[in-house]
């Protein structure tokens, strides 16, 4: 009986803890962050304006690799790095961004090759946010 009591007590201190710690690390996340995280994905995007396509998209175009997908309002560029490892450092780094941004790039791996597609889903097209990612993208891959 006594050693029932003392399991008792000890999950009875464990599952109480786990509420605790459950309860801290919920309540410990930044406000501000949970804000802008929950404005980032109310925001509507809209796709670029014909003004928005000659000065943003237009300069990723002529000189960066980028090129439009046939039958969908998408860019797409292939970026070869030396290995593996170079390839997929290249896609953690755009993954970070892009989780802050929350737009997400369609992409391929294989070996030392990275396929990416940009476009956005919510508005059917390209948007500005296709072409800060697409930036960044072209900044990263030169490192």
């Amino acid at each position: 009986m006594r050693s029932i009591n003392n399991f008792y007590k000890i999950f009875s201190f464990q599952y109480k803890s786990s509420i605790s710690h459950s309860w801290f690390n919920a309540n410990y996340v930044k406000p501000d962050f949970i804000l802008q995280r929950q404005l980032s994905r109310k925001v509507k995007m809209s796709k670029l304006t014909d003004e928005q396509r000659t000065s943003l998209l237009q300069p990723l175009l002529n000189s960066n690799g980028w090129s439009m997908v046939e039958g969908r309002d998408a860019i797409y560029r292939e970026f070869l790095f030396k290995n593996f490892n170079e390839a997929f450092g290249f896609m953690t780094r755009v993954a970070l961004l892009a989780d802050k941004m929350d737009h997400h790039p369609e992409w391929f791996n294989v070996y030392n090759k990275v396929q990416v597609t940009m476009s956005t889903h919510d508005c059917g097209g390209l948007s500005e946010r296709d072409v800060k990612l697409a930036n960044f993208m072209n900044e990263i891959s030169k490192m």
